[in-house]
């Protein structure tokens, strides 16, 4: 017999939710996730989507925030330091050019992606933000990473990886993977030494 406290914890609708409307971009497409679809993978009913969420874009957003940082939180900080903050984020973007939601998003839904990429800071992107500052920070102190406002130097790196990972299948035949990672990391090396 199981106990009670070995049991995974059990799943919230939110949740459920979210993973449904995941398999919907994975299975049709941005352009045909419908609202009831969601509902009927995630077993709930339509109004009970519609208490957690207003609409098909807002769940899309969410679970763009969900996926970005869950990607955050697999490429934990290695330690204090400009070698340690460059490892971290090109490891992160490592992940999400590989992340097949945040992807199908992005090349699928160009009104969506163009909103986050040119017209406000989300969600997501204020975590990515925050956390890269925060680490910018960190590496002034110990003279890693040259002076200057951590989040105007945080918001530069996440301009560099944002592109990065956006075009690298434009230059996929000049940069495979391992080149694009090789390349951004002295991308931001260089912008970042002191």
């Amino acid at each position: 017999m199981m106990s009670i406290s070995n049991a995974a914890p059990a799943q919230t609708v939110g949740d459920r939710i979210l993973d449904a409307a995941a398999d919907c971009v994975l299975a049709y497409g941005v352009d045909r996730v419908t609202l009831a679809e969601i509902a009927r993978r995630a077993r709930v009913s339509r109004p009970t989507v519609y208490r957690h969420f207003p609409d098909v874009r807002t769940i899309l957003a969410a679970l763009l925030t969900l996926r970005i940082t869950r990607a955050l939180d697999e490429v934990p900080s290695r330690g204090v330091g400009r070698s340690h903050l460059v490892d971290r984020v090109v490891g992160i973007a490592q992940l999400l050019r590989h992340e097949p939601v945040i992807m199908a998003v992005l090349h699928q839904d160009s009104d969506l992606a163009m909103i986050y990429l040119s017209e406000r800071l989300g969600t997501s992107q204020q975590i990515l933000l925050d956390t890269v500052a925060d680490e910018i920070a960190a590496a002034q102190s110990d003279g890693s990473v040259r002076t200057g406002d951590v989040r105007r130097l945080g918001a530069m790196c996440l301009l560099i990886t944002q592109s990065t990972i956006l075009s690298a299948d434009l230059v996929a035949p000049i940069l495979d993977a391992d080149a694009l990672a090789v390349e951004l990391a002295h991308a931001l090396n260089g912008y970042l030494k002191p």
